[in-house]
């Protein structure tokens, strides 16, 4: 009997959802039927740092690399062959021996409003109280209006959704390809346009991280790795790894490819209370991942000259 690829994954459940994707990438891919994809794989739960601590801001934890740490653990003592990311949770730098080579077509990167009341930022009342744990939102929200009062909130998708629903927060912030992913309603939920409110570096992308020497395995993630979305989250990633701001510094970018197939990058780093942004812009001809990764350390370092050292090391 052939061994199940045992793939590792956080157990909330937008983690497991994302994981069921990858398998039916999978299955897609190789021909399987839906008995021999669950044959050929298993799910394998990991309790990461980021889950168990719930009561303090991440970045007074250390960051989202929380989230990876110890399935990174995992993989490295062979426990599990390969593990499944939300990519903008990742560190730019992976432990030695480690790869991301597989990325999956990436959904819609943006964030939504989340917000009975009012269907922008802009039209929020007066000193609304707007919950998030995220630094990079809390600073382009206070950016756009200052007198909100901001809220810590930290939780799965269903416990932030849950504070707006009972009205103990007037409006907070989610990705849209989380939402999307879960399948829940949007009646409350209002995209911001990218241009006026950037995602987070890899917002919307799903990485699935493995052992470089794990060549047999590296054919399979290879077929479902969507060419474009790696493009353009290598860019970003490589913004994020010039700048290698605190896990306290807001920072966000997203890349873009036109039908043209240009690529257009945009990005941004804000200090905490939104009062100052720095922000950069790119575009180029189609470029392969050494050009993408070429722009995004171009930008990074343009932003950084802008905005002195100082300002990334909070």
């Amino acid at each position: 009997m052939q061994t199940p690829i045992r793939i590792g994954t956080r157990g909330s459940p937008l983690a497991l959802a994302q994981t069921r994707l990858v398998i039916t990438a999978l299955a897609r891919t190789q021909g399987w039927t839906q008995d021999e994809a669950a044959a050929r794989t298993r799910i394998v739960p990991v309790r990461t740092s980021g889950d168990r601590i719930q009561d303090r801001p991440l970045a007074d934890l250390g960051g989202k690399g929380l989230f990876a740490k110890e399935l990174e653990e995992a993989l490295l003592r062979n426990e599990i062959d390969c593990a499944v990311h939300s990519l903008k949770d990742m560190p730019t730098i992976l432990p030695e021996g480690l790869v991301l080579d597989c990325i999956l077509l990436r959904e819609d990167p943006r964030d939504a409003l989340v917000c009975a009341i009012a269907g922008s930022i802009e039209t929020l009342p007066p000193g609304a109280r707007f919950a998030t744990g995220s630094v990079r939102r809390q600073a382009q929200v206070l950016n756009i209006r200052p007198d909100l009062r901001i809220l810590p909130l930290r939780g799965n998708v269903d416990t932030r959704l849950a504070k707006v629903v009972s009205g103990e927060v007037d409006a907070t912030l989610l990705a849209v390809a989380g939402l999307k992913r879960l399948e829940k309603p949007a009646s409350t939920a209002h995209a911001l346009p990218t241009s006026t409110f950037l995602p987070a570096v890899a917002q919307g992308a799903i990485g699935v991280e493995a052992r470089g020497e794990d060549t047999g395995l590296a054919g399979l993630l290879a077929s479902i790795n969507d060419p474009q979305s790696q493009r353009e989250v290598t860019l970003e990633r490589a913004f994020l790894t010039v700048l290698d701001g605190s896990c306290k510094t807001p920072i966000a970018g997203y890349a873009r490819t036109t039908p043209e197939g240009r690529t257009l990058f945009e990005g941004c780093a804000l200090s905490p209370d939104g009062r100052t942004r720095y922000d950069v812009t790119r575009e180029a001809d189609t470029c392969d991942l050494a050009a993408a990764a070429a722009i995004g350390h171009a930008a990074g370092e343009e932003l950084l000259a802008r905005a002195g050292r100082a300002f990334f090391q909070v």
